[in-house]
C-alpha cells in the first residue's frame, strides 16, 4: 500500500532536518574572540613582545582546560607598531571581526587615541602597562592592571629622597611617549620637590643611536647635576647610558620603570651597570602562581617574562576570569567591576569604580647582568 502523499513528503525533510541537527550538535562551538595589540615592532618591541606572548599563553592555558563555557577562545593579534594610526586601525580591524575585549595597548602614547574608538564601540580597552594619569579616574572602557604614573612616581621619588644619594637631577625623557613620560615626569617633580630634591630643566628627545644620544648626554652632563633621571624604553635607555659613561664613569643613573625590561641589560652592558631602576614585581617571588607561570613562559617561549609578561598574563586572565563568570546581559566591564578582586600571579588585583588597580613597586639595581630588588 502506497504511504500518503503528506509523509512521503515529510520524511525526507524530516530525515534532513535531523541530519542537520546532528552536524550543528557535533560541530565545534564558535570561539569567543579576544584581541591583544600591542607594539610588536620598532623601539618598543621587548615590551610588546612580551605582552602578546604572555597573553598568547594564558589563552593557551584556558583552552586546555576546556575554554569558556564550551567555547575556545581565539585570540586575535595586532601590531599598533607604536603609531597611532596603526593602533587605531588594528582597533578598529579588531571590533569588525567581532572581538569581545582587547588586552592592551601596551604604552600610553597608544591608548589615548584607541580609547575614543573603544567607548564609542562600547568594547572594553584592558591595558597591562599604559599608566598615563591622564586617563585615571574616568568613567570608561579603558582598564588597566598596572598602577598609575602617579603611584609609581611619587613612590618612586620618595625613594631616592630617602636614600640620600642625590638632590638635583638632570633629566631627559622619551617624546614619543609623552602621555606617559609628561605624567610620570609631573608625579615625580611633585614628590621630590616636596622632600627638598631640585630638577633640572627637562631635556626631550625622540631619536635614538650614538649620533643623537650624545649631544643629549652631553646636555644632561651640562646641568651639573648630582644624578640623572631618564624616563624612556629600554633601548634608547642603554643607548643614553653609553654615552654618559663614555663622559661621565660616576654619575648615579635613574630610570623609570618602563625601561625595566631585559633588554635593558642586554643592550646596556656595563654601562647600566649600577642603574636604579624600578619594577611592579616582584622577579624574586617563590609565590606559586608566579613559579608555575614563570617556568611554563620560560619553556614556552625561551626566554623571561619581564614586568611586561607578568602584568600582560594578570591582564588576559582578569579577561578571560570575567568572561568565565559573566552573567546573561551584563558587559564585561560591568562583570570585572561587580568581582572588582582577581587573582593575579603575585598578588591579588583589585579594581577600583574606574577600572584601576594599585601594585606593588620594587626598586631593583642592574647588577652584573640581572636586576637585583634593593627594597
Amino acid at each position: 500500500m502506497r504511504a500518503p502523499l503528506s509523509q512521503s513528503v515529510c520524511s525526507p525533510i524530516w530525515a534532513i532536518i535531523v541530519a542537520i541537527c546532528f552536524l550543528v550538535a557535533c560541530s565545534p562551538s564558535e570561539p569567543i574572540r579576544i584581541g591583544f595589540v600591542g607594539g610588536t615592532s620598532g623601539r618598543v618591541a621587548d615590551l610588546g613582545i612580551a605582552g602578546r606572548d604572555a597573553v598568547l599563553l594564558a589563552v593557551e592555558l584556558r583552552n586546555q582546560a576546556g575554554g569558556i563555557a564550551g567555547h575556545q577562545v581565539e585570540l586575535l593579534i595586532r601590531d599598533d607598531q607604536q603609531e597611532p594610526e596603526a593602533a587605531t586601525r588594528a582597533l578598529r580591524e579588531l571590533i569588525a571581526q567581532g572581538v569581545v575585549a582587547v588586552v592592551g595597548p601596551m604604552t600610553s602614547a597608544m591608548a589615548m587615541p584607541m580609547v575614543p574608538i573603544a567607548n564609542e564601540a562600547g568594547i572594553l580597552l584592558l591595558s597591562p602597562t599604559a599608566s598615563t594619569d591622564e586617563l585615571s579616574g574616568r568613567d570608561d572602557h579603558f582598564f588597566r592592571v598596572n598602577a598609575s604614573t602617579h603611584e609609581n612616581a611619587s613612590r618612586i621619588a620618595q625613594y631616592h629622597l630617602r636614600q640620600r644619594t642625590t638632590r638635583k637631577l638632570a633629566v631627559a625623557y622619551d617624546l614619543r611617549n609623552k602621555a606617559y613620560a609628561e605624567s610620570w615626569l609631573d608625579s615625580f617633580r611633585t614628590a621630590y620637590v616636596q622632600g627638598g630634591g631640585e630638577l633640572a630643566r627637562p631635556i626631550g628627545f625622540a631619536a635614538g643611536g650614538e649620533a643623537a644620544m650624545l649631544p643629549v648626554a652631553q646636555a644632561l652632563l651640562a646641568t651639573r647635576a648630582d644624578g640623572v633621571l631618564i624616563v624612556a624604553n629600554s633601548m634608547d635607555t642603554a643607548m643614553l647610558c653609553q654615552q654618559l659613561r663614555k663622559l661621565d664613569q660616576r654619575v648615579p643613573i635613574i630610570t623609570a620603570e618602563w625601561a625595566a625590561t631585559e633588554r635593558l641589560l642586554e643592550l646596556g652592558g656595563k654601562a647600566v651597570e649600577g642603574v636604579i631602576v624600578a619594577q611592579n614585581f616582584d622577579r624574586n617571588s617563590t609565590a606559586p602562581r608566579y613559579r608555575s607561570f614563570h617556568q611554563t613562559y620560560r619553556e614556552r617561549f625561551h626566554r623571561e617574562p619581564g614586568f611586561g609578561g607578568v602584568i600582560a598574563f594578570d591582564a588576559a586572565n582578569v579577561l578571560l576570569d570575567a568572561l568565565a563568570q559573566r552573567q546573561q546581559g551584563r558587559s564585561i566591564k560591568e562583570t570585572i567591576l561587580a568581582i572588582r578582586r582577581f587573582d593575579g600571579v603575585q598578588e591579588p588585583l583589585v579594581f577600583n569604580e574606574f577600572g584601576e588597580v594599585t601594585r606593588s613597586l620594587f626598586i631593583t639595581v642592574a647588577r652584573g647582568g640581572d636586576f637585583v630588588v634593593a627594597e
